[in-house]
């Protein structure tokens, strides 16, 4: 029997943003915004998610007078995107 995917991870635009957080200390709302293609809305109610999921770390803060986003991936984050992969590996693996 498969094991089954992390329902949270499968979506496309919370598999993106995991993506890029696991290869970079931090990353600005910014360039998650620009490298996912997504509507500011939209990526705000992702971000929100994993972000309650305990995926990600949330920091608000201003630079300057701009407010600026910052997001890190978090330990329990980097386990499930390492779960994640793995399984989708078994799925890869079956025979046809």
């Amino acid at each position: 029997m498969l094991k089954p995917l992390d329902p949270l991870l499968h979506s496309e635009l919370r598999l993106a943003v995991m993506s890029l957080l696991v290869g970079v200390e931090e990353a600005d709302f910014v360039f998650l915004k620009e490298e996912t293609g997504a509507s500011a809305g939209n990526l705000s109610v992702q971000i929100d998610k994993l972000s309650t999921a305990g995926y990600i770390e949330v920091e608000k803060k201003f630079v300057g007078k701009r407010p600026q986003t910052l997001c890190r991936i978090t330990p329990t984050g980097a386990k499930a995107m390492e779960v994640y992969v793995e399984t989708l590996k078994t799925y890869l693996k079956l025979e046809k």
